[in-house]
């Protein structure tokens, strides 16, 4: 027989407590805020920042640009001889390669679209790549060679004696266009640098350079002159000479036999 146990009734006694009991046994009392006394004195606060002037730092921007493009202007008629000699290799089938990190990758890219393309007036197509823009082969090649070699390799690939291969760099001394520039050098293709302040690593190991002193900021906007400066050449010297288009017999591909 089961037996039953009564339970004894349970009692539940509310209290009144105060917030401050319910803090934490250390923590200080909660107060409210201080009060202040009639007629006593406003706080003095800080005076604002004086406006930045922002149109002076376009202008002071600008400035820092000055010597750059005097230095760039002292390089025309360099930059006319590239031109119309681009013009007269890539009309006779070679092709154009160009190679930059960061934003000299972007100019890069911008150089051999103009050419693909066309800068301004309508013309016949030529070839030119920018090693840069193919991700995949860029991180295959990285993963498997490692970074110094992603141009290197892609040169041996893509480039036949004859052809123009472009290296930008504000620095001058990136590893990955030094090493692209000397496999060039060993399969007959010509190099070209277009670089900040010189002498330089990059400037030293190409065939050619053009080499501009300043902030590296400054050359990479004059760099964009430059580019557009060379297809202003090319188009010019294509129009002169009244080409179709380029040669495509003209060239072998690098190391094939006669």
């Amino acid at each position: 027989m089961t037996s039953l146990v009564r339970s004894r009734p349970i009692t539940i006694v509310r209290t009144a407590t105060s917030p401050a009991e319910h803090a934490a046994p250390d923590a200080p009392p909660i107060t409210g805020p201080a009060a202040v006394p009639a007629g006593a004195p406003a706080t003095a606060t800080a005076a604002p920042a004086p406006a930045l002037d922002l149109a002076e730092v376009v202008r002071e921007h600008l400035v820092t640009l000055d010597p750059v493009l005097r230095a760039l202007r002292d390089e025309a008629e360099h930059l006319r001889d590239w031109g119309v000699e681009l013009a007269e290799r890539l009309c006779g089938g070679a092709r154009l390669l160009a190679a930059g990190n960061g934003g000299s990758a972007a100019e890069a890219q911008h150089l051999t679209s103009e050419f693909v393309g066309r800068f301004a007036a309508d013309r016949p197509s030529f070839s030119a790549i920018s090693l840069h823009a193919e991700s995949s082969a860029v991180t295959a090649i990285g993963n498997d060679y490692g970074y110094e070699q992603v141009f290197a390799r892609q040169v041996r690939g893509h480039g036949r004696e004859g052809d123009v291969l472009v290296l930008l760099s504000t620095s001058g001394a990136s590893s990955n266009l030094i090493e692209a520039a000397e496999a060039a050098r060993g399969i007959g293709v010509t190099t070209w640098a277009l670089t900040g302040p010189g002498p330089n690593p990059l400037s030293s190991v190409c065939d050619d350079a053009v080499t501009l002193p300043g902030p590296s900021s400054n050359v990479q906007e004059a760099q964009l002159i430059a580019v557009h400066a060379l297809c202003l050449v090319f188009d010019a010297e294509v129009e002169r000479t009244g080409s179709t288009g380029p040669d495509r017999a003209g060239l072998r591909p690098a190391g094939a036999r006669p």
